[in-house]
């Protein structure tokens, strides 16, 4: 994604302290990463969740982008359950 630059809501800093998942990694999988859902209603910004492998791990991304700025404001960052998503982690299982 083209972000000039990157924010973290204290949400999602609790949350990757809770998960153990680093600010670099967030920021990879932000720069690498693959769009796989958008959320385009979402206020204030419209967000998109981001799949990127960090040391071969599968890691979630939520960011919301400020168009004109192009701000990225990091939402939250989990490592997918495995239970609740395909193999290739990028659709999620019917139930």
């Amino acid at each position: 994604m083209d972000c000039e630059q990157v924010l973290f809501s204290g949400h999602a800093m609790r949350r990757m302290f809770e998960r153990s998942i680093g600010p670099s990694a967030v920021t990879e999988v932000i720069r690498l990463g693959e769009v796989i859902e958008e959320y385009p209603d979402d206020e204030p910004f419209p967000s998109r969740l981001i799949l990127g492998f960090v040391q071969g791990c599968p890691l979630h991304v939520v960011v919301a982008i400020e168009a004109d700025s192009k701000t990225c404001y990091v939402v939250t960052a989990y490592d997918p359950d495995p239970d609740l998503w395909q193999n290739d982690f990028k659709a999620r299982r019917i139930p």
